[in-house]
């Protein structure tokens, strides 16, 4: 009965010492976004379009 209370206490003791522990710190270094994107194509479409609309009014506007 001792010996197994022993044990027990024995394994209490080590697992209450195997506590994971999460540590939050700011990085040492900016954080730096990359915001570099396209936007052409939006406009290339609204071009087109416009040069469709153009050439259907006005059929022998490049010739």
């Amino acid at each position: 009965m001792c010996r197994s209370f022993l044990s027990l206490a024995v394994l209490l003791v080590s697992v209450m010492g195997c506590n994971p522990t999460v540590k939050v710190e700011a990085p040492d270094k900016p954080i730096v976004i990359n915001m570099n994107m396209k936007i052409d194509h939006k406009v290339k479409v609204k071009v087109q379009k416009d040069l469709k609309k153009a050439k259907k009014d006005n059929p022998d506007i490049f010739a």
